[in-house]
């Protein structure tokens, strides 16, 4: 975790310190920075879009003012929290959920002896909040503009309904319900047109096998052909495998690095290792050692227990193939 710390008087930056001892003592990247004159836009400038999370320590009024010009969307803003110049209050202001904040500040507290400040509905009620659940596991949200309908629903005692292609482990929170259709909510891999919140489940592993001097623009069609081919959502795949052999591949390197895609490279002994039912080639064997790249690839990079949900697939030269990992959703007692 990277964290940001500001203050505006000596009693402040003192409450940094300690407050960046014990975060990197836990492992945290924490700064602290005394605020000069006319420096405030700058710093909430440069550290808005850099770090996990900012801490003012001052008041509200300079934080909201500081923040407000680089606000963006609950997905993407960083937490924020406030601590006033005494240490009395820790304040969560901006993305208590999907940021965290609402932990931070609790945290914050802790380590200052001060009040926490949650103002969230869902956490002052106890009701589910499908942002921070969903978080907490893993997944990524499209159209978290849905979020809001949501969670109205549930403070208000209503029933919310969702669909999972998941497994999944544990009691349903209170007035959340599976069903098939009508759903408020779904979690899934796959592409949905509904405009509902949708929760993606990272499980996908991608193999890819490429000729040499494969272009990126290539690789990204090829990828872009799958996509349509199998409906499946592309921010649901967490990972790039393929043979050691194309470990200096300028245009796959680059196809992974625009799409953020860690990327993981095997060699042919340990793909042979893979036992699973392998579309073989030939060719492919006299020229990598190993009969099939792409397949045995997404399926080592997929663990133990993985599934091939995809066989081999053929783009301009460039092959791939999709494995699922195994993934359960989990609802835990206190929730």
């Amino acid at each position: 975790m990277t964290l940001a710390v500001l203050s505006f008087s000596s009693r402040g930056e003192a409450l940094g310190q300690k407050i960046k001892k014990a975060l990197m003592d836990e492992g945290a990247f924490v700064t602290v920075t005394r605020c000069g004159s006319g420096e405030l836009l700058e710093w909430t400038r440069q550290h808005f879009y850099e770090t996990d999370a900012l801490v003012f320590i001052g008041s509200c009024g300079i934080a909201v003012r500081a923040i407000a010009p680089f606000i963006q969307n609950k997905t993407v803003d960083p937490a924020v929290i406030v601590i006033d110049d005494m240490g009395t209050f820790s304040i969560s202001l901006l993305s208590g959920h999907l940021g965290e904040a609402n932990k931070l500040s609790t945290k914050l507290a802790d380590i200052l002896g001060a009040v926490p400040v949650i103002t969230t509905a869902t956490d002052l009620h106890g009701v589910f909040a499908v942002d921070s659940w969903a978080k907490e596991q893993g997944m990524q949200l499209i159209r978290p503009e849905r979020i809001k309908e949501i969670s109205s629903l549930l403070l208000e005692g209503k029933k919310v309904s969702f669909r999972c292609d998941v497994p999944m482990k544990g009691p349903l929170p209170e007035n959340v319900y599976l069903s098939e259709k009508e759903e408020d909510f779904v979690i899934s891999y796959k592409r949905k047109e509904r405009d509902i919140l949708q929760l993606i489940p990272p499980v996908i592993s991608l193999g890819v096998g490429c000729r040499r001097g494969t272009s990126q623009e290539t690789i990204e069609r090829a990828f872009q052909r799958l996509l349509e081919k199998t409906d499946l959502h592309e921010r649901s795949v967490y990972q790039v495998a393929s043979i050691d052999l194309k470990k200096d591949e300028a245009g796959l390197l680059a196809f992974c690095q625009a799409r953020h895609f860690p990327v993981t490279f095997y060699s042919a002994q340990e793909l042979q290792k893979v036992h699973a039912e392998i579309s073989s080639s030939a060719f492919v064997e006299s020229v990598t050692g190993v009969d099939n790249v792409c397949e045995r690839s997404a399926l080592l990079g997929a663990g133990e227990g993985a599934e091939l949900i995809h066989k081999k697939e053929v783009f301009d030269g460039v092959t791939m193939a999709l494995a699922r990992r195994p993934f359960t959703v989990r609802f835990e007692e206190k929730i």
